[in-house]
C-alpha cells in the first residue's frame, strides 16, 4: 500500500482551495466545479482505500496494526532542562477511521451539490468548504495529538464564517454560540494534552511526544507524571487520570452532542445554510463519538470503565430528552436536529456498555446516522429553496403535488426511525443488545437503561410518522395558497441523483451490514479488550 495516499486524501481539498484563490471572482461556476472534481476524487480515492483496507488492521495501541501509515518528523525542539519538544506528522488508519474518511469524502459530495445555487460570495464559501473538508479529514487520520488538535481547531474557523455570513436572520448569534461551546471544550483539552505530553516519553528517543499510541500504553509514563497510574495523583481531590478523561470527554461530547451541552446544536442547524447543516449532522457529530474512542477511551482506559455508568446514564437521558423535544417541535429544521441529540445518545449508549456488540453498534449507529441525517437535511433544503418556509403547520398533502419528494421522504424517515432492513435498524439493535448483556458480561451497566433506551425508538418512529402524516397527505393545504403550489416543483435531476446514493447505501448496510462490520471488527474486540482488561 503507498503510505501517502492518506496524506493525498487530508491535503487534496487545500490544493483545491489555492487553486480556486487564483481564479478571479468574477467566475462564479468554475468554483463549484473544482469543488464538486475534488469531492468525486476524494470519494474515489477514500473508496479505494476501504476496498484495500485489510479486515485485520486493528489499530488502536499497535503501529504495526494500522495501514496507509505516513510518518514524518516535523517538529524538534530543544528545551533545555525540560528535554526536547518531538512532533511528528503522523497519520494511519484502523478500523475506527476508516469508515468515517469514507462518510466524510460522501457527506462532502453532497454538501456541494446542495451549495449548487449558491449566489453569495461564492468564491470565499467554497474555499472555506474546501479547509473545512481538509481539517475534518486529518482529524480522522492524525494520531500525534498535536496534530490531531490543528485539525480539530481548524474546523472551528471556515464553520464559524459558514454559518455567520451564510446563514439564516440570527446567523451571528449561532455562530458566536457555535463557535463559544467548542472553543470552551478546546481549551481544557489542550491542559490535558500538555499535561499527557509531559507525563510520556519516546521509548525510543527518551524524549517527550505527543504520539498518541505512545500515551495509550502504561510504560511509556513518567513514574512521577501527573497522569502515571503507578503515581496516583490529585487535583481538586479528584485522581489525574479521572479528571483528564472527565476534561476530554466534555471537549468531545459538546461535539456529539449530548444533553446538556446540545443547546448549540439547533441553533446552528436552524440558521446555518442546508450544506453545512448537512455537514454539521453528517460529519461534525461523529468526530465527538469518534473523539471518545480513539482519544478519551484508548488512553484512559481505567478511567473509562470507572465512568461507563454514568455515561450510559447520560446516553438515555439524550436518547430520551432528544426525542421528546422533537415531538414538540414545529420547525421541520429544528425536530430533525433534535433527533439528531436523541440518535446520537445511542452511540454513548453503545460505548458505555464496554461491550463489543455495543461498541460496535456505536460505530454503525455513527456510519448509519452520517447519511441519513445529510438526507434528512438535504430534503428540508429541497422543500426551504422553494417556499422559504420550515412549519410543519404550513403544509398539508404535499403527496400529490410532489410525489418523488415525498418517496424520499418517506423512505428517509422510515430508514432514520429504525425500520428493518435499514442501516439505522442494525446500530441501534445492536447498542440495544450490548447495553442489555453489559449486566452480565461486565456489570457496568443496568438492563433498565437498554429498555429506556429502547423507548427513544418508539418515540422517533412518534415524530417521524406523525410529520409524515401531517405534511404529507390529507387534502392539500397550504399556507401560501396558488403561489406555493406552483412554486413546490418535484425533486429535480441534480436533486434525485444526490439523493439515490444515500438511499442506496441506508439500505445496502441494512441488508449486509458486514460492509462496515468486517471492517471495524478487529479495531473493536481490540478496544473493548483494552478498556475490559485495564
Amino acid at each position: 500500500m503507498n503510505p501517502h495516499l492518506l496524506t493525498l486524501l487530508i491535503f487534496i481539498p487545500l490544493a483545491a482551495a489555492l487553486l480556486m484563490a487564483f481564479i478571479p471572482a468574477g467566475k462564479k461556476a468554475i468554483y463549484k466545479y473544482v469543488a464538486l472534481f475534488t469531492g468525486i476524487l476524494q470519494l474515489i480515492l477514500s473508496g479505494g482505500m476501504y476496498y484495500l483496507f485489510h479486515p485485520k488492521g486493528a489499530g488502536i495501541t499497535d503501529e504495526r496494526l494500522y495501514q496507509f501509515v505516513d510518518r514524518t518528523p516535523w517538529i524538534r525542539l530543544d528545551l533545555g532542562s525540560l528535554g526536547q519538544l518531538e512532533v511528528d506528522y503522523f497519520v494511519g488508519v484502523d478500523g475506527l477511521s476508516m469508515p468515517f474518511l469514507f462518510l466524510t469524502a460522501l457527506v462532502m459530495i453532497i454538501a456541494v451539490g446542495a451549495s449548487w445555487n449558491i449566489q453569495k460570495s461564492v468564491k470565499g464559501y467554497f474555499i472555506l468548504l474546501m479547509i473545512l473538508d481538509m481539517a475534518v479529514m486529518g482529524v480522522f487520520g492524525a494520531l500525534d495529538f498535536f496534530l490531531f488538535y490543528i485539525f480539530y481547531e481548524l474546523m472551528l474557523l471556515p464553520l464559524y464564517f459558514l454559518i455567520g455570513i451564510w446563514g439564516g436572520a440570527r446567523r451571528e448569534y449561532a455562530a458566536i454560540k457555535f463557535f463559544l461551546y467548542t472553543l470552551f471544550g478546546s481549551v481544557f483539552m489542550l491542559l490535558v494534552i500538555v499535561g499527557l505530553y509531559f507525563s510520556v516519553t519516546n521509548p525510543e528517543t527518551g524524549a517527550h511526544t505527543f504520539n498518541m499510541l505512545y500515551m495509550m500504553n502504561p510504560a511509556n509514563y513518567a513514574p512521577d507524571a501527573i497522569f502515571s497510574i503507578a503515581a496516583n495523583h490529585e487535583l481538586v481531590g479528584i485522581s489525574a487520570r479521572l479528571l483528564g478523561f472527565i476534561v476530554l470527554f466534555v471537549a468531545f461530547a459538546i461535539k456529539v452532542p449530548i444533553v446538556p451541552l446540545h443547546t448549540w446544536l439547533p441553533d446552528a442547524h436552524v440558521e446555518a445554510p442546508t450544506p453545512i447543516s448537512i455537514i454539521l449532522a453528517g460529519i461534525l457529530l461523529k468526530v465527538g463519538g469518534y473523539g471518545i474512542l480513539r482519544i478519551c477511551f484508548s488512553i484512559f482506559p481505567d478511567a473509562a470503565q470507572q465512568s461507563a455508568w454514568w455515561l450510559g446514564l447520560i446516553g438515555v437521558v439524550s436518547i430520551i430528552y432528544g426525542a421528546l423535544v422533537a415531538l414538540a417541535q414545529r420547525d421541520l429544521k429544528r425536530m430533525i436536529a433534535y433527533s439528531s441529540v436523541s440518535h446520537m445518545g445511542f452511540v454513548l449508549l453503545g460505548i458505555a456498555s464496554l461491550t463489543t456488540e455495543g461498541t460496535a453498534g456505536a460505530m454503525f449507529q455513527m456510519i448509519s446516522h452520517g447519511f441519513l441525517s445529510a438526507a434528512l437535511f438535504f430534503l428540508v433544503g429541497m422543500l426551504y429553496d422553494r417556499v422559504h418556509d420550515r412549519n410543519i403547520y404550513h403544509f398539508r398533502g404535499l403527496a400529490s403535488i410532489m410525489p418523488r419528494f415525498t418517496v424520499f421522504v418517506a423512505i428517509t424517515f422510515f430508514a432514520s426511525l429504525g425500520l428493518p432492513g435499514f442501516s439505522a435498524f442494525i446500530g441501534e439493535a445492536f447498542v440495544i443488545i450490548g447495553a442489555f448483556n453489559a449486566e452480565s458480561v461486565n456489570g457496568i451497566l443496568p438492563r433498565w437503561m437498554a429498555i429506556a433506551g429502547s423507548l427513544g425508538i418508539l418515540l422517533s418512529a412518534a415524530y417521524f410518522l406523525w410529520t409524515l402524516q401531517r405534511m404529507f397527505f390529507g387534502q392539500t393545504r397550504l399556507k401560501g395558497g396558488e403561489e406555493w403550489t406552483k412554486a413546490l416543483t418535484d425533486a429535480s435531476p441534480r436533486e434525485t441523483l444526490i439523493m439515490l446514493p444515500m438511499l442506496g447505501l441506508a439500505l445496502a448496510l441494512g441488508i449486509f451490514p458486514a460492509l462496515a462490520f468486517d471492517k471495524i471488527n478487529a479495531s473493536v474486540l481490540a478496544l473493548v479488550e483494552l478498556v475490559v482488561t485495564n
